[in-house]
């Protein structure tokens, strides 16, 4: 069975396929487009991808033994789901692969923009002192607001209570009961974040219903100098 990896993922994931005598195991050294991918695919069993390759409904109508297409990540956005589904393919994807590291990168933007250290490494670079202009402030007693409380929102939130921030989310799927289990307070709506937050992380997937949304209205209704994350 031929399984085609298509984007760069980690070599203990490619060893472990690698171990079973039945695999196949073909690496590609680079992406390939979808012109290029069409005739590489017609006797794979499995598709290994990440973001950059797409598997789209003429890549899976070429690939006429293709099982599985799994995703190292969390969305499934580079996958036509749909056609998959036609021709019988299952699409898997990862969701909780990259939560923890994902969180701690998006509070380091919350501490970055809180302390100014992009601005002040750039000014230290430069050969400059300018510290006063870096003071910036600290992120105890400031409200966070949260736009999306799923995994990975709510990773963010845990280390958000350990800094002492007030933790304000909003997320129309979140029942009360879990928001108090994690301590924080469920927003009503978007414009009780806007309001009320001092910093902005957003963690919800890109939809009809969510693109955009942080528009020229939503940033009318925010604080002065407040500091977003996306």
């Amino acid at each position: 069975m031929k399984i085609l990896v298509c984007d760069p993922v980690s070599p203990k994931g490619i060893a472990l396929l690698q171990q079973r005598p039945e695999f196949e195991v073909v690496v590609l050294p680079k992406r390939l487009s979808e012109a290029e991918l069409l005739p590489m695919v017609s006797d794979v069993v499995a598709m290994v991808v990440r973001s950059e390759t797409k598997v789209t409904a003429k890549v899976i109508e070429a690939a006429r033994q293709l099982r599985v297409v799994g995703r190292a990540g969390v969305g499934v956005d580079n996958v036509d789901v749909e056609a998959a589904t036609q021709h019988g393919v299952v699409v898997m994807n990862t969701p909780a692969g990259n939560t923890v590291s994902t969180a701690e990168l998006s509070f380091t933007m919350i501490l970055s923009l809180a302390r100014k250290v992009p601005q002040a490494y750039a000014s230290m670079a430069a050969g400059k002192w300018d510290r006063k202009q870096f003071q910036g402030t600290e992120v105890s007693g400031k409200t966070l607001g949260v736009l999306g409380l799923g995994r990975i929102g709510s990773e963010v939130a845990k280390r958000a209570l350990a800094f002492g921030m007030k933790v304000l989310a909003y997320d129309p799927f979140l029942t009360d009961a879990r928001a108090r289990s994690l301590g924080i307070q469920l927003a009503p709506d978007l414009d009780n974040v806007y309001r009320d937050a001092d910093f902005i992380t957003v963690h919800m997937p890109v939809t009809d219903q969510t693109r955009g949304m942080l528009n020229a209205a939503a940033f009318a209704k925010m604080k002065h100098r407040v500091c977003i994350v996306n």
